[in-house]
């Protein structure tokens, strides 16, 4: 099956990577294809079960509460989606929906709050879903218009709607953002864990997309939920939504990686197997161009992830930047790789029921969830040019 080449060897990893990954990877591979496909949300359901009882669900928790390491490790959160996504998209995305969706319980939830979700998350018996974008609000979150407003002493109210919201339909929770009004813009907003069956919740409208995943729009008719579901202080919603992003954008760039790794795995061994003009695909030097052009985009882009995973790890505050640099390239050389694998399957390359033709559609939603290529252009900008000469004095 597909392998991460020497990418283990690289001075990002720690022999306790090295050890998940292989784990990972021998557990996917025997694992997955027994695994339901046709019903989305019964096969989401089924990854979920599968990677909690084989304890792989731990990376999403921190120690405290049953995970692998003492705050999230985003390397082997970025190791587990390349591998996984490398196999089967489905299981890419209900592993980073356990993770993103109780992300920021991890990070600014109270501790009643994470010893009632978090172990359920880990055990792949609780489905996870983070609710942040709106029709209105996605990119620019400070255009949210979801609001919380006080409901007595101890309740919030929540209003609105939000949007293509992964796991929506299936989720036990949610972790939602609303305008809380303690200032203009994003300074206003909070966060709030939604028990999935709090009445005044409901599903507005599932969505269809061109790689079948469990989406929904979700309505809030006068949901009161207690003051203590709140994560983080008032006002604080903007800063754990950034918060978590940090950690979770270099794996969606991990995910792209993994799309990438297995199109150029599968043009690889088609080239070197369709018989074309007395010899080989393979043999056919605009062949080995685009191989060779795939393969430089596929290390590229697994440098740029790690390089996020690790710096972050190591303890920096804020990866912002190197995070976006990580799911730009990534998502736009995954892109470009896995379009290059259709176009040397030919018309295979087009036949539902074909991996190339299975990652092309898995590919392009990527470059816009957690933030599209464009945005992922500004903040890499902002970040630069707020660094001026002033600020880098000293610096080589």
């Amino acid at each position: 099956m597909v392998s991460l080449g020497d990418t283990l060897d690289w001075p990002f990893f720690e022999a306790h990577h090295r050890d998940f990954a292989e784990k990972l990877a021998a557990w996917a591979d025997t694992t997955l294809p027994g695994l339901p496909h046709d019903d989305v949300d019964a096969a989401c359901r089924a990854r979920v079960k599968a990677l909690g009882e084989a304890g792989f669900l731990r990376a999403a928790v921190p120690a405290a509460h049953g995970g692998l390491h003492a705050a999230l490790d985003v390397r082997t959160l970025c190791l587990a989606r390349e591998i996984l996504a490398a196999r089967d998209g489905l299981a890419d995305f209900t592993f980073a929906m356990q993770g993103l969706g109780t992300g920021s319980i991890s990070i600014a939830g109270s501790d009643a709050m994470r010893l009632r979700i978090l172990p359920g998350v880990r055990d792949g018996k609780r489905i996870a879903a983070f609710a942040l974008s709106e029709k209105e609000a996605g990119s620019d979150v400070a255009a949210m218009a979801t609001t919380a407003t006080p409901d007595g002493n101890a309740h919030i109210r929540i209003d609105g709607e939000k949007t293509w919201i992964s796991n929506g339909g299936i989720a036990d929770h949610y972790v939602v953002f609303a305008r809380s009004g303690e200032a203009p813009g994003a300074r206003g907003l909070s966060a709030y864990l939604v028990e999935a069956d709090t009445p005044g919740l409901s599903i507005a409208e599932r969505i269809d997309v061109i790689a079948p995943h469990p989406l929904a729009t979700l309505r809030f008719d006068a949901c009161r939920i207690p003051l203590e579901n709140r994560i983080g202080g008032p006002g604080d919603g903007f800063k754990v939504a950034m918060a978590t992003l940090d950690i979770f954008r270099s794996t969606v760039g991990a995910a792209a990686l993994g799309f990438a790794r297995r199109a150029l795995h599968e043009t690889v061994s088609h080239a070197s197997s369709r018989k074309l003009f007395g010899g080989t695909l393979g043999d056919l030097q605009l062949s080995q161009a685009a191989i060779a052009d795939s393969a430089a985009e596929v290390d590229a882009a697994a440098l740029l992830v790690y390089r996020a995973a690790w710096t972050k790890d190591r303890g920096a505050a804020r990866v912002t930047r190197e995070a976006a640099l990580a799911k730009l390239v990534a998502t736009e050389n995954a892109q470009r790789v896995i379009d290059r694998a259709v176009q040397i399957h030919g018309g295979l390359g087009v036949t539902r029921g074909v991996k190339v033709e299975e990652l092309y559609r898995e590919i392009r939603a990527l470059r816009i969830y957690e933030g599209a290529s464009e945005v992922q252009k500004i903040v890499i900008a902002r970040d630069l040019l707020k660094n001026t000469d002033g600020q880098n004095k000293g610096k080589i």
